[in-house]
């Protein structure tokens, strides 16, 4: 009886950390997946992508560099509404190169929220997503044009 009391604590303290841990697993891939949703929704023009990903309470600031100048035009925000119309343009024409880049780097991944930086076409977006009703949403993006080639 003392045994599998015993055996039965060892397996309760090794089993508590894997499941916590494939659940941080599962969380990160979720996060992962909004945002490849977002740059792809853009990509190839799916604004459903943006809409299951993005919250409709969306901040979005940029600051844009037209490749000809070196500074930056000021700060535009951007709603969500106009965020998935730009889905349904951006890449009608199918313009984008098919190696147009998609590097998503994740910062942190908490209970709630999480930190993501994606390298896309147009630039750097610095990314602050909430898990909602159990599903990750993005809430705001901070981005800029690439920076100039020195």
């Amino acid at each position: 009886m003392t045994r599998s009391i015993f055996l039965g604590l060892v397996f309760l303290l090794f089993a508590v950390p894997v499941a916590a841990q494939q659940e941080a697993n599962a969380d990160r891939e979720a996060v992962r997946q909004a945002v490849l949703d977002y740059v792809e929704g853009i990509y190839n023009v799916q604004p459903e992508r943006i809409e299951r990903s993005v919250s409709p309470n969306l901040a979005k600031l940029g600051f844009y560099r037209p490749a000809t100048e070196t500074t930056y035009r000021p700060g535009r925000s951007m709603a969500f509404q106009q965020l998935v119309e730009i889905a349904k343009t951006y890449n009608k024409e199918g313009k984008l190169r098919k190696d147009a880049p998609k590097d998503i780097q994740i910062y942190d991944v908490l209970d709630q929220t999480a930190s993501v930086k994606l390298t896309a076409e147009w630039g750097i977006d610095y990314m602050h997503l909430a898990k909602m009703d159990g599903k990750w949403m993005i809430i705001t993006v901070l981005w800029q044009s690439h920076p100039a080639k020195k």
